[in-house]
């Protein structure tokens, strides 16, 4: 009976805590923090795409040319078009890989405004409480750097998923919501805990933590909505931690 009593105590405080995230987002001070967010995670996939571009067009120049080489000039109609053909297949890559990418640029991203977003939270919803500290930039920019990497690892290992209709869509949802759960919880933890009780207080409410994950997912699944996905998951784990460590 109180186990039932403290799940549903916890779902609603979930629900809660949901609602206060998506609602604190339209505030005035957190428009000025959503410009700064989508302005450096449009400017990375710019630069990641770019290089990804140059890189494809480099590998195309470099096999066109040892394709000639090998075949004659008389197959070079065929390798020009054959050329082309992966060019725009390349360049559409691109722009699909520009998804799969979103969560861990804003992993990367969120780690330049986690004590902003974090303190706007607490002084909103919780004024009787003290503030957390403000992690140190490298750290912040550590811990957001592995999560990126990680994202991305995890990614390729999944990749081989989306050959199976529907079954890739739902891996990919799930890592998104364990890995980016994960980097903002504890980043909203650090501001309270050394980092070592951070990884341990979520691992000990590893489930609560998955859970607003998925919420998390849901919103990086949006197309442009998702851009905002630092402030939501930020401002989101700011009241989960609160919750857990009531």
């Amino acid at each position: 009976m109180r186990r039932e009593a403290n799940d549903r105590d916890q779902t609603l405080g979930m629900i809660n805590s949901v609602i206060s995230a998506l609602a604190q987002m339209f505030s005035r001070p957190f428009r000025a923090v959503l410009l700064k967010s989508i302005a450096l995670a449009l400017l990375l996939l710019v630069l990641i795409g770019i290089a990804l571009h140059r890189l494809l067009v480099w590998l195309a120049y470099f096999g066109q040319n040892w394709a000639e080489t090998m075949l004659g000039g008389s197959a070079h109609t065929v390798i020009v078009i054959v050329a082309w053909t992966l060019s725009v297949a390349a360049a559409l890559g691109i722009v699909a890989g520009s998804i799969f990418l979103m969560p861990a640029v804003t992993a990367l991203v969120g780690s330049f405004f986690v004590d902003e977003i974090a303190l706007q939270v607490e002084r909103e919803h919780y004024p009787s409480e003290p503030a957390g500290s403000a992690l140190p930039f490298s750290l912040a920019m550590l811990e957001g750097g592995k999560a990126a990497l990680l994202s991305i690892v995890v990614y390729l290992v999944a990749l081989p998923s989306l050959l199976i209709a529907g079954l890739g869509a739902v891996i990919f949802f799930i890592a998104t919501a364990y890995l980016l759960g994960r980097v903002y919880f504890e980043l909203a933890a650090m501001r309270f805990h050394p980092a070592v009780e951070a990884k341990w207080l979520r691992k000990s409410h590893q489930s609560t933590v998955f859970m607003a994950g998925l919420f998390i997912a849901g919103f990086v699944s949006i197309p442009v909505i998702n851009l905002a996905t630092p402030l939501f998951a930020m401002a989101l784990m700011v009241h989960i931690h609160k919750l857990v460590t009531r």
